[in-house]
């Protein structure tokens, strides 16, 4: 049985004062783009002291109180207590919410998933902190391995290393990742003692200080790149922003020491991303049509509770008979959809409207070929198979907000039914197209025409952002409104 090579990856990092962005490339296409703006940086990860506010008897869930704009939810299923209960597996499954909680305690929670929409942030009790080859468990004593290292005799050997690496009194659980396959005992010894120092810490901080109050936050999203998305198959990790490359420099050395040769920094005039086309990409991946290169194209429709994909052979007409030609578009669909869910970040329900195939065999191969380039998709992707109506059902985990709804509002110019770029996102692109220009020319100043929301917007939000960046090119921006301007509209004229 033979094994395909594990496709070469780099990781492009872009931080400036606003705003990191990552970009995952195979063979200079963009497959990942992960976007954390400063001002709002997700909460996934994050163990808080909380205080119930509400007990739901109905819906077996709690309301918890973390200091976040929105009161976070928690399912009972959610409970470690519940979870390690000694009847856990028999009618005492069954043991209500109010039973455990109750309103006005404070619980130690970690956020499994973002605010969503009008949701608050889902929590659990059963507090897990991730490490470089270690997911460690306090509350439990269970000692695993994940389930993607193959071959007993791997599995066997990390298992010995890792039970030299344990200190004699450990009293808590650990899962060893991927990642931990490579790691000398040292190196799991290493990760185990800072886990286990770092849940010291949140222990200390949850029995001297009043709730809600943030016990433990989660890496940045530089950090989380090069501690989940670099692999043996990365070549590069590429870092746009001299204070970025220094810090994940001092990250890789103490955590990661393999990855610190993979680090270089951009030295061009170019800012990165500009430099790969990535905004270009992001353009793309926020409209609705998605052409292929054989003239084929998807048309993409996100809304509230699923994701519809149709597919539409356009100027495809083929050069043998109907079959061959419906199966060789949905042949290449099925690739371009797979790089799109990554791409967008779109969960949940998945219907694709793939062109109908009146032969089993071509359903088969289709489908055949969705699931090879969605196994190289990190985020968990079941492909149900076709249903009645001859649609292909998939369902993707929701782990954060997708593109469209990270960069996009709902527009209310076309009552809601299409979405524009926020004044935010707006501003983001003109403070780049600034830092573009002052690379390339050398103007005396510039001056930027926008909409009203966007230039109030650049006076009081993102003025020290603006401030900064005159600063950084020792250049002035001058700001003038145009009421003729769309909110996604905009001029940077060099003075």
């Amino acid at each position: 049985m033979t094994h395909s090579l594990p496709v070469p990856q780099d990781i492009l990092i872009h931080q400036s004062q606003h705003e990191t962005r990552v970009a995952l490339m195979e063979q200079s296409a963009v497959q990942e783009l992960h976007i954390e703006r400063h001002a709002q940086r997700g909460v996934v990860g994050n163990v808080y002291l909380g205080k119930i506010t509400r007990v739901l008897p109905g819906m077996q869930s709690a309301f918890v109180e973390l200091g976040l704009e929105r009161a976070g939810f928690l399912h009972v299923a959610d409970l470690w207590q519940h979870k390690s209960s000694a009847t856990a597996r028999d009618a005492d499954t069954l043991t209500p919410i109010e039973k455990w909680v109750f309103e006005g305690q404070t619980l130690l929670v970690q956020v499994m998933k973002d605010p969503l929409g009008s949701k608050g942030a889902r929590l659990s009790s059963q507090i897990s902190l991730a490490g470089r080859y270690m997911v460690f468990l306090p509350q439990d004593k269970h000692i695993g391995i994940s389930q993607k290292i193959a071959g007993e005799a791997n599995r066997s050997a990390l298992k010995s290393r890792l039970e030299a690496a344990l200190p004699r009194d450990f009293q808590h659980g650990l899962i060893a990742r991927t990642q931990a396959a490579d790691a000398t005992t040292e190196q799991l010894a290493a990760d185990i003692a800072y886990l286990a120092q770092l849940w010291a810490e949140v222990q200390l901080l949850a029995k001297t200080k009043p709730a809600p109050l943030l016990l433990h936050g989660d890496l940045s999203l530089a950090q989380r790149a090069l501690r989940d998305l670099c692999t043996d198959a990365t070549r590069a990790v590429t870092v746009d922003g001299g204070g970025c490359f220094a810090s994940l420099q001092s990250f890789t050395q103490r955590y990661m020491p393999a990855v610190t040769a993979k680090l270089q920094a951009h030295a061009g005039e170019r800012p990165l991303f500009d430099l790969a086309n990535i905004d270009e990409e992001v353009g793309r991946a926020l409209k609705r049509r998605v052409d292929l290169k054989s003239g084929a194209y998807l048309v993409i429709d996100q809304t509230e509770s699923m994701c519809t994909v149709d597919v539409n052979t356009g100027a495809f007409v083929g050069h043998k008979n109907f079959d061959d030609t419906v199966l060789r578009t949905n042949l290449q669909a099925a690739g371009a959809i797979a790089r799109q869910l990554r791409l967008r970040n779109l969960g949940g329900i998945i219907l694709v409207d793939f062109i109908d195939m009146a032969r089993p065999e071509h359903r088969a191969q289709v489908q055949a070929e969705l699931e090879r380039h969605l196994a190289r998709d990190a985020v968990r992707t079941v492909i149900h198979g076709f249903t009645a109506l001859g649609l292909m059902e998939l369902t993707r985990k929701r782990v954060r907000e997708s593109l469209s709804h990270q960069l996009c509002e709902p527009c209310l110019a076309c009552d809601t039914t299409g979405h524009i770029k926020t004044a935010q996102t707006v501003c983001y692109e003109i403070l780049r197209e600034i830092e573009l220009q002052a690379r390339q020319f050398n103007p005396q100043s510039f001056s930027v025409i926008a909409s009203a929301a966007v230039v109030d917007r650049l006076m009081a939000e993102e003025a020290g952002a603006l401030a900064q960046l005159e600063k950084s090119i020792a250049k002035n921006v001058v700001l003038r409104v145009d009421m003729q301007f769309s909110q996604e509209s905009f001029e940077v004229i060099l003075a």
